[in-house]
């Protein structure tokens, strides 16, 4: 059993006055424990090959002393290792060349732990100043070893190639069926004017949210979005069945252009600040409440409605600032096409401003990045950490309904939309006219049935079923109906006692008062 003993007079200082004693005890306990890790390790490996000799008698496989002692910086602090060696003289038959042994715990090369080496990236992502971490961590870890300022440049390249092969990757398998997209602008400390990134952040059809795109242009100008949808469609990009961005005038130019058939929804959150901009500030407080009536509204009507008011309201005195909201009405409403769990989603850009707030607070500590690269490389890092707790959108099973085309009106699914029922209009139309006489009297027997036509007998069992079967067999276009509810063809002779042509198939039986006169036939010799 491995104990841990500290030298308590090793860890006084010159002073007397201890200092951190549990830290000493951890570093110590690491210490010790690492070297017993190791050297189980090469025991392991060397009884491997035990029984390995050359011509001679000897080992093949021996120990050789150990390695010069390094401080390796773990998550415990700095810890003093000094690493066994192997003389390893087994050679390679085909090439020739001599096996050589390699710690899988503490590799050759390796000063810092797996931990340690990602850990340093991240926190000059999340604001710390390369410049920064010899006084901020050399306390903590206890050396100041592997924290110079190239150390941290030297990890931090590694975010551009990453970033490179993103905006590659194939997108075939990548189905988005909403579309956020968004111009974010970046101070360059070292370069003159600002960096422009392009960013699309896109719902699949399971219900989860990642980015889709980044990418650097010109202030998000048409062509520099055009450029971006091109290579995306390019890669297997789809077309989105919804779009929703701000009011530049960029994006919808090139939406347009590249997928015709993607909608388009204006954010919200932008809209509102335009308005606001052609107001008063005494008329913000009236202007903010009519303007939630629209995008807070229970519906599409009531929120055009609610569009006429404020223009009503606002037209006279502020023109402008009622043009915002009529002239881009149907792309303000679009979203009320969808489900409405998701139109919390779909009103605005949101999911974009808030992932890169966190952006902008670091631009903001480091008074504005190098270079356009970087830049683009640590907005891409940042998306990436910040994805892993994006949730998923309300109700993700309904995006799935959208992509296939589903129709939801005031955000509720349409189960039989009314270009079917049109569409079933049209075939009673185009019905004969003998087809309709037949269905007119078939509907005259049914009220007939349920003792609406004013007959004093009552109504026979098998009346409303017949009625009902040759009613469902006219309602799909045709004059087929099922076997046991057949009703005469017209011209057709008719026995009293029965309701088909079938003189062998005996029905309910009734009297000739139950029919409509419209209905009744006069028996007599063929």
């Amino acid at each position: 059993m491995l104990t841990v003993v500290p030298d308590v007079a090793g860890a006084l200082p010159a002073d007397g006055q201890p200092s951190s004693l549990i830290d000493q005890i951890v570093r110590d306990g690491a210490r010790q424990m690492l070297a017993a890790a190791l050297q189980a390790e090469v025991a392991a490996y060397i009884g491997q090959f035990a029984g390995l000799r050359d011509e001679n008698g000897r080992r093949l496989v021996v120990r050789n002393g150990t390695a010069e002692p390094r401080t390796v910086l773990t998550s415990a602090g700095a810890v003093e290792v000094t690493a066994p060696r192997v003389n390893d003289k087994r050679a390679d038959p085909a090439t020739g060349e001599r096996n050589r042994f390699s710690s899988a715990i503490l590799p050759p090369w390796a000063r810092k732990t797996p931990q340690i080496s990602e850990v340093l990236p991240l926190l000059y992502l999340h604001g710390l100043s390369s410049g920064d971490f010899v006084p901020a961590l050399g306390q903590f870890l206890g050396s100041h070893a592997g924290l110079s300022s190239s150390t941290v440049t030297r990890l931090t390249e590694t975010w551009s190639a990453e970033a490179a092969a993103f905006m590659t990757r194939d997108l075939s398998a990548a189905d988005y069926v909403y579309l956020w997209v968004d111009g974010i602008h970046l101070g360059i400390r070292l370069g003159e004017g600002k960096l422009c990134l392009l960013v699309m952040i896109g719902v699949r059809a399971d219900g989860r949210k990642e980015l889709a795109a980044l990418a650097d242009g010109y202030r998000e100008s048409a062509e520099s979005w055009a450029d971006l949808l091109r290579d995306c469609a390019r890669r297997g990009m789809r077309a989105p069945v919804l779009a929703i961005g701000d009011g530049a005038l960029g994006f919808w130019s090139a939406v347009r252009e590249v997928f015709p058939q993607a909608r388009t929804q204006r954010c919200w959150f932008h809209k509102i600040a335009n308005v606001l901009g052609a107001l008063p500030k005494s008329a913000h407080p009236g202007a903010k409440k009519a303007l939630a009536e629209i995008w807070n509204a229970e519906d599409k009507d009531h929120a055009r409605t609610a569009v006429k008011a404020f223009a009503a309201a606002y037209g006279a005195k502020f023109p402008k600032a009622a043009a915002k909201i009529t002239g881009d009405e149907d792309e303000l409403l679009a979203f009320y096409d969808y489900p409405a769990e998701h139109w919390v989603h779909l009103r605005t850009t949101n999911p974009i401003e808030s992932t890169f707030a966190t952006v902008r607070l670091r631009t903001k500590v480091t008074k504005g990045h190098g270079s356009k690269a970087a830049a683009l490389a640590m907005a891409f890092k940042l998306i990436e950490s910040a994805q892993r707790r994006w949730r998923m959108v309300n109700a993700p099973h309904l995006v799935a309904l959208v992509r296939a085309g589903a129709t939801f009106v005031n955000g509720k699914l349409v189960e039989r939309p009314e270009d079917e029922a049109a569409e079933e209009t049209k075939v009673e139309a185009a019905l004969p006219a003998s087809a309709l006489r037949h269905r007119a009297g078939m509907a005259a027997w049914h009220r007939a049935d349920l003792g609406e036509a004013g007959g004093d007998a009552a109504p026979g069992p098998g009346l409303t079923v017949a009625a009902e079967s040759a009613e469902a067999g006219l309602s799909r276009g045709g004059l087929s109906t099922p076997s046991r509810g057949r009703v005469p063809a017209p011209g057709a002779r008719h026995r009293p006692g029965h309701l088909g042509p079938h003189p062998g198939r005996r029905r309910h039986s009734i009297g000739p008062r139950t029919l409509p006169r419209s209905c009744q036939r006069r028996s007599g010799p063929g």
